[in-house]
């Protein structure tokens, strides 16, 4: 059966090529899929052989609202879906006065095992495909009825670990054929994996990169993002630099304060070492607590953006949403897990 929300419009065309079909109704069925159609019947410009032979060639992905929250805070909503094979992603839907913002996942678990995240808790399950990642954009915009301006790769898994998945996503949702969100509005969230930084690189795209850093020490790091072992932190800062002198784009990297562990001010200091010369922005997050982590939130966060500051670092502290509901990524999967379980 083949997937055909995870093709190109190029390759769809060529599908219906082989379908001995024109190649104008590759596209018809491009726009319908990415419009959120969820049967072949529903494609009314199509003609009822071509629906039956797509019914019985074909599949179309749809997620299913397995749990929802809605912080009574901020608005924030956490969805929970349900995949074809059973496993669940979550997706959040955050609220900003610059638009939408969509946070999605890009895999099933995730295997990177840093400490102070719920996702990676049972390690990875398998890679989403293109279709899934673009239906958890599709079908929250359809959910919520308000239109989706923004996404952030930085839900559950990690996106640079799905490579060729999340590249063929981003090909899809920027497609002016599609959602046509350009690639601006884009953030893509990695742990540091410096081959896969250096290779999309390359692309040139003009998304922004968040790196996840959380220490600038590899001691540190090592302890609360075992990824860091083969990499080290020197060779990241290395990777990062190469990709702004390829691309021009400059690098946010994510710092979530964790008590006592790298809030430090000597800390501060060495990350402004690292930083001196290549232009990056240094974006300050409140730890959310996770059941299973002795981890907890830094009480230093304004005395550790200071320093930063007084030391000419761009620096911001993001605003804590969803604080009301299961916040950390990860945690609602976790619960739904837990419940099958029992």
């Amino acid at each position: 059966m083949l997937d055909l929300k995870s093709m190109t419009l190029e390759e769809m065309t060529s599908q219906f090529t082989d379908f001995g079909e024109p190649a104008f109704r590759g596209k018809q069925v491009f726009h319908w899929l990415h419009r959120g159609v969820t049967s072949f019947e529903d494609m009314s410009n199509l003609s009822k052989e071509l629906r039956e032979k797509l019914e019985a060639n074909c599949f179309i992905t749809a997620p299913q609202v397995e749990r929802k929250q809605v912080s009574r805070q901020d608005g924030t909503v956490k969805y929970l879906w349900r995949l074809r094979d059973g496993n669940c992603v979550e997706t959040v839907l955050m609220r900003y006065h610059h638009g939408n913002t969509v946070c999605i996942s890009s895999q099933v678990g995730c295997r990177m095992g840093c400490a102070f995240c719920a996702s990676t808790i049972g390690g990875k399950v398998r890679d989403l495909t293109p279709a899934e990642m673009l239906d958890q954009v599709l079908f929250t915009q359809l959910d919520s009825g308000e239109l989706i301006s923004n996404i952030v790769l930085m839900g559950i898994g990690e996106p640079l670990d799905n490579f060729d998945t999340v590249m063929r996503f981003l090909e899809l949702v920027n497609h002016p054929e599609g959602l046509n969100i350009g690639m601006r509005h884009i953030s893509l969230s990695t742990c540091g994996l410096t081959e896969k930084i250096d290779k999309l690189a390359q692309y040139k795209l003009q998304l922004t990169l968040s790196v996840s850093l959380h220490a600038p020490d590899d001691e540190t790091r090592s302890k609360i993002m075992p990824v860091n072992r083969s990499v080290g932190v020197e060779r990241l800062f290395e990777s990062c630099r190469r990709y702004f002198e390829i691309t021009g784009r400059r690098i946010s990297y994510e710092y979530a304060m964790i008590d006592g562990v790298n809030d430090h001010d000597w800390q501060a200091d060495l990350l402004v070492k690292y930083l001196k010369g290549t232009p990056g922005h240094v974006n300050l997050i409140p730890l959310n607590e996770v059941e299973e982590s002795s981890l907890h939130p830094s009480r230093r966060i304004r005395e550790f953006q200071k320093r930063l500051e007084k030391q000419g670092v761009t620096v911001t502290v993001r605003r804590k949403l969803g604080g009301d509901i299961d916040a950390s990524c990860g945690q609602l999967r976790r619960k739904r897990m837990e419940e099958k379980t029992q």
